[in-house]
């Protein structure tokens, strides 16, 4: 009985609390009577995200969907195919890794003007903010990845005379498996917050940061609280279907195990 219930517990929880939440949220703005341009209501910003629910679908779309979901793709793709190319060459691990760790390190409103100078205003100069971003987490924890087998494995793939790209494919890249869903899971938020945070150095008439840029010049905060709100849920989307398809993918591996025990 219980073990049927724990699923069902797990969802009702955080509902729970977070009814809760904004049921003294929204108690808290009518009874000290503060006013919306501080902190709107949740019942005014549910009626914003009502009323403006074209605008808030086109800036999804222009920022989640295209901005920061082409980014990471990018990103994840060019993370892999370097992090294999650096397994194959010291050379490249040596010279690649810090260099990495140094655009890490860049901060996102130090790149993120130059990039929109380079890429134009559209979605692409926010893409190339999120492929900044979420380039060297992806490769670090792929490059762990690919170094995650032991030796013994190694030299019983060796004595089988398994060709390197072979030895990649059947033995390395499952065990990389987890430490790239680590890497895609971490990065699925830093995605949202590059993408937005670029709109706010250069944009068309439309997009998240643009959008939130504006209203706050409005002082239409419940419309600034309803593009939170939507991120929020894209974020939560996103990492949720990212964490979905790590379950079905490393299904063998003793932490997906443990979750299901």
């Amino acid at each position: 009985m219980t073990s049927l219930n724990l699923p069902f517990a797990r969802v009702l929880t955080p509902i729970i609390f977070g009814a809760t939440l904004l049921l003294i949220w929204e108690l808290s703005c009518r009874i000290f009577a503060i006013p919306s341009v501080i902190l709107p209501p949740p019942s005014q910003i549910g009626i914003s995200v009502l009323q403006n629910a074209a605008i808030l679908w086109t800036d999804f779309v222009q920022t989640i969907l295209k901005g920061a979901l082409t980014g990471w793709l990018m990103g994840a793709v060019a993370a892999v195919m370097t992090a294999i190319a650096i397994d194959r060459s010291p050379f490249l691990q040596r010279g690649l890794l810090p260099i990495g760790n140094f655009v890490a390190a860049l901060p996102i409103v130090g790149i993120a003007p130059i990039l929109v100078m380079w890429f134009g205003f559209d979605w692409q100069s926010k893409a190339a903010v999120v492929v900044v971003m979420v380039f060297f987490p992806i490769l670090v924890n792929m490059v762990a990845g690919l170094a995650a087998t032991d030796q013994m494995q190694r030299d019983q793939m060796a004595t089988w005379a398994a060709p390197y790209w072979q030895s990649l494919w059947k033995l390395r890249m499952p065990a990389a498996m987890p430490f790239l869903f680590n890497g895609l899971k971490i990065t699925s938020t830093l995605a949202l917050i590059g993408a937005i945070v670029a709109e706010f150095f250069g944009s068309p008439t439309k997009g998240m940061g643009f959008r939130i840029s504006t209203a706050v010049g409005r002082l239409d905060l419940p419309l600034v609280w309803a593009e939170i709100l939507v991120a929020a849920i894209a974020g939560t989307l996103f990492y949720g279907i990212v964490a979905l398809l790590e379950k079905k993918v490393t299904f063998w591996h003793p932490s997906q195990r443990n979750k299901r025990a």
